[in-house]
């Protein structure tokens, strides 16, 4: 129990560090609502784009206005903006990235005088600016950069689930539903409440990586507060989809690789006695697992019993997986032999939907008189 305990502590913080490098999609609201979440981190944010008089450039959006460096000219009215947002108050004034700007200029900062505290004085330092078009059709991505073209509208979003915000995407929840999660893709990343993770054939884990790596198509109406988005989906819909055939270069979505499947419950249990013989076997899995490898590689056997002359033919059978629940079912089309102990084994060649190999098990039971 430790072990694991620490393996997930471990895997959380490998989460949380590759997460802190990867360029997030946002909005100003959500900058200046949870400024310790994004500073230093490498942004994305759209606005118009202003040159003061003073030669410092602004960016605009809903109301929101905040200062930006720019080492090169930004062309004028709306822009996506990429480049790093800095707390200002959160760094030491000999810092290498503070010394490179003009405090003074920009931030009317006196280097000689007070710092300014946290959370008092924020600027975006852009690597690039280009003119940005408002977007044809919502998606996750646009839906963070462009919340106030799609509030209060009902839109339908394809994303991957990633439970209550376990790949660390987004700063705060909204805390809207008791099964509130979060949808991401690439860069982007929205919460989705009011509906339960399940449907006729699968519920997904909200405390749990085990579907971090799943597609859901979400429907619902967009909904904003705090510097977050989410969709309302109290009268939505929710169903299992798949990635989209053609995902951009810049677009594509990396996820820590999960731990390899394995077998969390067994009906039997293992080494249980005086099991029916006409039992079916059941066994669960951490994962989703791919049925087409459970294919000719399930294997059940009789143990051969003490004075056998001959092997006993193994029972024949016949499998069948249920993806919504990670469930294989071992029907027997015999009842089993009484009193006679029966081993089920599934090799490391059978494989997770991601290709990684079942870590290998067996399970032994005895069969009783009825």
């Amino acid at each position: 129990m430790i072990r694991r305990v620490l393996a997930l502590l471990l895997a959380t913080a490998a989460v949380v560090s590759a997460q802190s490098g990867t360029r997030r999609a946002t909005n100003l609201a959500a900058l200046l609502a949870h400024p310790t979440f994004y500073h230093q981190r490498p942004i994305t944010v759209v606005g118009s784009v202003t040159l003061e008089t003073n030669g410092v450039y602004t960016i605009s959006a809903d109301g929101l206005t905040m200062k930006m460096v720019s080492r090169t000219s930004a062309p004028d009215g709306l822009d996506e903006i990429r480049g790093d947002f800095l707390d200002i108050g959160r760094m030491n004034a000999d810092d290498p990235r503070v010394r490179t700007l003009d405090l003074k200029r920009y931030f009317n900062i006196d280097p000689e005088g007070p710092w300014p505290k946290a959370g008092e004085v924020f600027a975006i330092v852009a690597s690039s600016v280009t003119a940005a078009t408002p977007p044809a059709a919502p998606s996750v991505r646009n839906l963070v950069l462009f919340p106030s073209r799609y509030l209060d509208q009902d839109v339908t979003l394809v994303g991957q689930f990633s439970g209550r915000n376990l790949l660390g995407d987004l700063a705060d929840a909204p805390a809207v539903s008791r099964y509130d999660f979060a949808l991401r893709t690439a860069d982007a990343a929205v919460w989705v409440t009011n509906i339960r993770p399940r449907g006729r054939d699968f519920e997904l884990a909200l405390d749990t990586r085990l579907d971090t790596g799943r597609w859901i198509e979400v429907s619902g109406r967009l909904q904003q507060g705090r510097g977050l988005q989410w969709i309302d989906a109290t009268n939505g819909t929710i169903r299992l989809t798949t990635p989209p055939r053609e995902t951009p270069q810049d677009t594509r979505i990396e996820v820590p690789a999960a731990p390899p499947p394995e077998v969390v419950f067994s009906a039997p249990i293992s080494d249980d006695t005086d099991v029916s013989p006409g039992t079916t076997v059941r066994i669960q899995f951490s994962r989703d697992i791919d049925p087409a490898t459970f294919r000719t590689r399930v294997a059940v056997k009789y143990v051969p019993a003490a004075g056998e002359a001959e092997p006993t033919p193994d029972p024949a059978f016949t499998t069948q997986y249920l993806p919504g629940s990670r469930v294989l079912e071992i029907r027997f089309r015999e009842p089993l032999q009484r009193f006679r102990q029966v081993v089920v084994q599934l090799p490391a060649t059978i494989l997770g939907t991601d290709k990684q190999p079942l870590v290998a098990f067996e399970l032994k039971f005895e069969t009783g008189a009825s």
